[in-house]
C-alpha cells in the first residue's frame, strides 16, 4: 500500500512524464540493452528500431503515474501487457532489472529534477506495480498449463503444412511434436513463435493470431512477409518463415494468449473489419460463429490493396455461404485491371463512414477491427462519429499498444 505522500509525488511527476516519456524510455532501452544483452532474446528488435516499443511503454509509465491512486482503472491494459509478457516468457526475475534501469533512465533525462524524493517514490511505486504484473502473469502461467493440453512457456511444435494465400501471406499448420492434445483458445488470440535463425546473435520471438477457428487438431497462423519499405525494415521472422521454413521443421511455440477475443456469450450482430493481414483474428472469429452460432448475422468486410495480396478469399466464400445470417464485402484500394474486368470486388478506395452506412443496417452490433494504424484509425473514427459506444468498438494492434485517437 502506498503512502499518501508517495502518491503525491507521483502524480506530481505526470505533467513531467507527459514532456519528457519517450525520452525516458528510450535511454530505458539503451541503458537495458547494454546492461543486459541477454534480454535482447526477448524484445522485438524490429520494434526497437521504429520506436513504437519507447512509445508503448512511455504511455503504460504515464498511465502508471497517473492513476496510481486507482491502479484498478488500468487493470484492462495491465492484463493486455500481461498476456504479452506470458506469451515472451518474462519471468519475475525480470522485473527488478526493469526496476532498476527505469530509474536510472529517470534520473539520466530529467538530471536535477529528479531528487532523491522523487526517485524514491518511483522505487516504491513501481515495487506495486511490478507485484501486480507478476501476480496477474502468474495466474495467467498457471491457467494456460491447467488447461487440457496445456503448457507453461515453449512447445516445439511441427510445421505439418505450409500454404501460400496471397503475393505476400503464407499459412503455417502447427502440431505438438509429442503428439499431445491440443488446448482450446478463444477466436481473437494468438501464440509466439521462437526463431533461432542462422546468423543472428539472438533469438526472435514474435506473436501471430490463430487464423482458423478452436477446435481443430492443428494451430494455423498466417503471416505477412515484410519486405521492408522507408523507414520500415524488412522482418527477419517473416522473411525467414517465408522463404526458408519448410514442411517438417520444428518451430517453439507459447499457448494461445490475448485478450481481444470474441464474446461468443451473446448473439447480438458482429461487424468484423480487417485490412491486409488483419484479416487473421477475424477468419478464426467469422469461422467459430459459422460452426457455433448459425443464427448470429455477422458482416464480413476485408481491405487489401487487390487481388494479388488479398489472403482467403475462397474461406471467407465458403463460411459466408455455408451460413444464411452472413454476408461479406471486399474493398481494394488498388484494384487491378483483372479486378476491375471481373468486378471483383465491392468498393475502391476506402472504408468510410457514408460507405459503411450503405452495406450495414445499422450501428447497433458489436464491431471488431484489426489492421494498419491507418486502416484502423480510419474505421475507428467513422464508428465514433456514428455513435457507436465505446463498449462495442473493440480492436487489436500487432505489436505494442499504440493510439487511435487523432
Amino acid at each position: 500500500m502506498l503512502s499518501q505522500q508517495t502518491i503525491d509525488i507521483i502524480k506530481s511527476t505526470v505533467p513531467v512524464l507527459e514532456m519528457h516519456g519517450k525520452a525516458i524510455t528510450t535511454r530505458f532501452y539503451q541503458i537495458l540493452f547494454a546492461k543486459h544483452p541477454e534480454l535482447l532474446h526477448i524484445f522485438n528488435h524490429a520494434n526497437q528500431k521504429q520506436g513504437r516499443q519507447q512509445t508503448a511503454l512511455a504511455n503504460a509509465v504515464y498511465a502508471a503515474a497517473a492513476h496510481i491512486d486507482n491502479l484498478e482503472a488500468i487493470l484492462p491494459a495491465v492484463k493486455q501487457i500481461a498476456y504479452k509478457h506470458r506469451s515472451l516468457g518474462i519471468k519475475p526475475e525480470h522485473y527488478p532489472i526493469v526496476g532498476e534501469n527505469l530509474l536510472a533512465a529517470i534520473k539520466d533525462v530529467l538530471g536535477d529534477a529528479a531528487t532523491k524524493e522523487i526517485i524514491n517514490a518511483w522505487a516504491e511505486a513501481y515495487g506495486v506495480i511490478a507485484d501486480a504484473f507478476i501476480s496477474v502473469e502468474e495466474g495467467m502461467y498457471r491457467e494456460a498449463e491447467e488447461a487440457e493440453g496445456g503448457w507453461r512457456d515453449f512447445r516445439p511444435f511441427e510445421v505439418v503444412q505450409k500454404v501460400k494465400e496471397s503475393e505476400v501471406i503464407t499459412s503455417f499448420y502447427l502440431k505438438p511434436l509429442d503428439g499431445g492434445k491440443l488446448p482450446s483458445f478463444l477466436p481473437g488470440q494468438y501464440i509466439s513463435v521462437k526463431m533461432t535463425i542462422p546468423g543472428q546473435a539472438y533469438t526472435h520471438i514474435r506473436q501471430y493470431s490463430l487464423s482458423d477457428r478452436p477446435g481443430k487438431e492443428y494451430y494455423r497462423i498466417s503471416v505477412k512477409r515484410e519486405d521492408g519499405a522507408g523507414e520500415t525494415p524488412a522482418g527477419i521472422v517473416s522473411q525467414y518463415l517465408h522463404e526458408q521454413v519448410k514442411e517438417g521443421d520444428i518451430l517453439p511455440i507459447s499457448a494461445p494468449a490475448g485478450d481481444f477475443t470474441l464474446d461468443m456469450t451473446k448473439e447480438t450482430p458482429v461487424v468484423l473489419l480487417s485490412g491486409g493481414v488483419g484479416l487473421t483474428p477475424m477468419m478464426s472469429m467469422l469461422q467459430a460463429i459459422v460452426e457455433c452460432q448459425p443464427n448470429r448475422r455477422v458482416t464480413f468486410i476485408h481491405a487489401a490493396r487487390n487481388s494479388l495480396t488479398h489472403a482467403m478469399r475462397e474461406q471467407v466464400t465458403a463460411a459466408v455461404s455455408g451460413h444464411p445470417q452472413s454476408v461479406s464485402y471486399v474493398v481494394y484500394s488498388e484494384p487491378t485491371e483483372a479486378d476491375r474486368t471481373h468486378g471483383s470486388y465491392d468498393r475502391e478506395g476506402f472504408i468510410d463512414l457514408p460507405w459503411l452506412q450503405s452495406v450495414l443496417p445499422d450501428q447497433h452490433a458489436e464491431f471488431y477491427f484489426c489492421g494498419p494504424v491507418p486502416f484502423m484509425k480510419g474505421v475507428y473514427r467513422a464508428l465514433r462519429e456514428w455513435g457507436v459506444p465505446e463498449e462495442r468498438i473493440h480492436f487489436e494492434f500487432f505489436g505494442p499498444m499504440g493510439s487511435l485517437v487523432e
